[in-house]
């Protein structure tokens, strides 16, 4: 008999989302802390990677995608 296989479940972070924690919002000039919230190959993780609240994550997209049409972070990975 086959044993069934398991699905994958990524590693979902529990707790406050960190920015209702400092009561700040996502800005665009702070490229440092974008940048950890996304990928090394460019792409926004999702609010289960990122332990984010609903509210924070709309705004942390819209944010890092200000930030990539000025220039503060790359679309893609650097080669």
């Amino acid at each position: 008999m086959q044993q069934k296989r398991r699905k994958f479940r990524p590693r979902v972070h529990t707790g406050p989302c960190s920015f209702c924690e400092s009561n700040s919002d996502p800005d665009y000039k702070e490229s440092e802390r974008l940048q950890r919230l996304m990928t090394d190959r460019g792409k926004i993780l999702s609010r289960l990677r990122n332990g984010l609240c609903q509210k924070h994550q709309r705004r942390l997209a819209r944010e890092i995608k200000r930030a990539r049409h000025l220039g503060l972070i790359s679309f893609v990975a650097a080669r």
